[in-house]
């Protein structure tokens, strides 16, 4: 019966059916849901996630649906972000110190932070410095003997080039090391607690190494996180049991499974019965169905992120000033906030949201001018221009409705004689052709990592980004450049929000990409769920969670 109402309850209907239809529709699921029998809940919590993890590594990826499903679950880091007091605190390291030039870092390691086990691996030893200094080497040592088993590479260390940061990792003992930095860099703590930068097993990667088979140290994963990895059946779910052994305090949950539902309509009809505790990425245009479901509620929180259109700079005609500002000045912005975020969201004029605490409050607002825009192509000679879409195949917390919203800039195009083809794929196929970067446009996004405004231009706009395939305009701007290296190497935090400032101002200028929205983050929990922390940036974390019900592993 669920699988029945699953295919034909379908809430990415057209607008003109939303309403009192909408409701109905859902009313009747829930009356013959219920005339199916009671629902029975698995032992722990069960979250419907929208999509497939494409590694289990986080250091490999920038997609949020693997961070999700890994960093936060599977791993630490050697320090965390506190989200209620937006401040660094200690994680596997419990004490670190800068000196006074800003170029050295000493972390004091915790005692006793065990590893998992699996099947091929039983830890001989418990955390040491040797296993920061691997995880970090992998990284930015091509030398490395795992450096090039990623065939993706590191895509987000690779985009704020950390390689060039890093002159040398020093043990000082097997609870304390060093790192030592080529230039003063304010956001290197800060990128330290991303959840990228996670701890894996030496003593491990060593084994695969000898039995031949590094890649799985990719794939069945050996973290100190505060679950472990158990199973994984692609396009179905993901099972995690508490790791009894964590360093840190104990979480209620003894089981957590990512059920992968990838579609929004049965996500939330997997959370109607029951089925799911938690659920993932609603749409605004669902949110109704919480009046006629009070055990149901919304959990929200204004979120550090950006929705954005960009232009494959190095493509013609996106290669042309004139170009890219006459297709920034076709789109409303204002109908695309209305008709995807309602009041979940708020209109970008730049790159940094209101939460960001370099926001710029008296920013230039956006244009729409649709004759400026023919003016301008007009005078560029372009005429008869088709140009692609191409945009996620799924919501995300940037963008709840993707299809929705390349729909409008479609309409917004084809008002200025512009003729735009949508194209999606699957999630990993997505990815996959994003990094080979034969597009027009993408309409995608970023949720940043931490709560540094860096986070924001260098992984996503910097000369290093676009190697790094996490630029998705292929820009690479020398002034711009300038501007963000002078940044980051500034300690006052006022003085750093100036450039900033001048950083969005360029990049109104230049209109690599254009910022349509910023995004409340947003979840579907029931009432079994007591506390679900949602912060701000970063990947989702269950080891927090607070539930009104025993459960037994």
């Amino acid at each position: 019966m669920r699988f029945l109402l699953s295919t034909i309850i379908d809430l990415d209907m057209k607008p003109s059916l939303h309403g009192m239809f909408y409701l109905w529709v859902l009313l009747a699921s829930t009356l013959l849901i219920a005339g199916c029998g009671p629902q029975t809940l698995p032992a722990g919590l069960v979250y419907c996630s929208e999509g497939n993890p494409e590694t289990f590594n986080p250091q490999l990826v920038t997609s949020g649906t693997t961070i999700d499903a890994t960093s936060q679950q599977l791993f630490s880091r050697l320090v965390d972000y506190s989200h209620e007091h937006e401040t660094i605190i200690p994680a596997i390291a419990k004490h670190w110190d800068v000196s006074d030039d800003g170029l050295s870092y000493r972390f004091i390691l915790r005692d006793n932070v065990h590893f998992h086990h699996n099947r091929q691996f039983t830890p001989s030893r418990t955390l040491t410095a040797d296993d920061v200094m691997f995880s970090f080497d992998r990284i930015i040592n091509p030398n490395n003997p795992y450096h090039f088993v990623s065939k993706t590479g590191y895509p987000f260390f690779e985009s704020i080039d950390f390689a060039q940061q890093i002159m040398q990792i020093e043990k000082i003992n097997d609870h304390e090391l060093v790192f030592h930095l080529t230039s003063p860099n304010s956001s290197f703590l800060s990128n330290l607690a991303t959840d990228f930068a996670v701890i894996h097993s030496s003593e491990y990667a060593q084994q695969l190494l000898l039995d031949g088979m590094p890649e799985r140290l990719d794939i069945e994963v050996i973290g100190t996180g505060p679950y472990q990895f158990q199973q994984y059946v692609k396009n179905e779910f993901i099972r995690y049991r508490r790791h009894q052994q964590y360093w840190g305090e104990q979480g209620q949950l003894p089981m957590l499974v990512f059920d992968i539902t990838p579609k929004s309509a049965t996500r939330l009809v997997k959370l109607i019965t029951g089925d799911c505790s938690v659920s993932a990425l609603p749409k605004a245009g669902e949110l109704d169905v919480l009046d006629l479901h009070p055990q149901l509620r919304l959990e929200s929180h204004p979120g550090l992120n950006v929705s954005f259109w960009a232009f494959n700079t190095q493509k013609s005609p996106f290669d042309q000033l004139a170009v890219r500002q006459a297709l920034s000045l076709a789109i409303n912005k204002d109908n695309i906030l209305n008709a995807v975020y309602r009041d979940k969201g708020v209109v970008a004029n730049g790159l940094l949201p209101p939460a960001s605490w370099a926001f710029e409050e008296n920013q230039p607002q956006s244009s729409y001018d649709p004759e400026r825009a023919i003016a301008l192509l007009n005078d560029a000679g372009i005429g008869d221009l088709t140009l692609d879409i191409w945009t996620t195949p799924v919501g995300r917390s940037y963008n709840p409705n993707p299809n929705k919203t390349a729909e409008l800039i479609q309409a917004d195009l084809a008002n200025i004689g512009v003729k735009a083809n949508i194209v999606s794929y699957g999630w990993s196929v997505f990815t996959n052709k994003l990094n080979q970067a034969d597009y027009d446009t993408v309409l995608i996004g970023w949720n940043a990592d931490n709560s540094d405004p860096d986070n924001f231009f260098t992984p996503l706009l910097s000369c290093k980004s676009v190697l790094a395939t996490t630029n998705r305009s292929r820009f690479c701007y020398v002034p711009f450049e300038a501007l963000l290296n002078k940044a980051r190497a500034t300690p006052s935090q006022r003085e750093r929000a100036q450039l900033y400032s001048q950083a969005e101002q360029m990049l109104r200028q230049q209109v690599p990409l254009i910022s349509l929205a910023h995004a409340q983050r947003m979840i579907l929990v029931n009432e079994k769920v007591k506390h679900m922390p949602l912060p701000a940036f970063g990947g989702i974390a269950f080891d927090k969670v607070q539930h009104a019900v025993e459960v037994q592993p």
